[in-house]
């Protein structure tokens, strides 16, 4: 029992990780955007 327990939290654990990569993926890629759209001056984002 103690294994399935440990192994749904390790699930839950690389979930949430992937889900925050792809939420740092999307941030970047829409700050991007709005530079390249001249929307946010080049000197605010290093």
């Amino acid at each position: 029992m103690g294994e399935s327990e440990s192994a749904r939290r390790e699930r839950g654990t690389r979930k949430r990780a992937i889900g925050e990569d792809w939420a740092a993926t999307i941030v970047g890629l829409l700050l991007l955007i709005l530079v390249l759209l001249g929307v946010i001056p080049q000197g605010v984002i290093p």
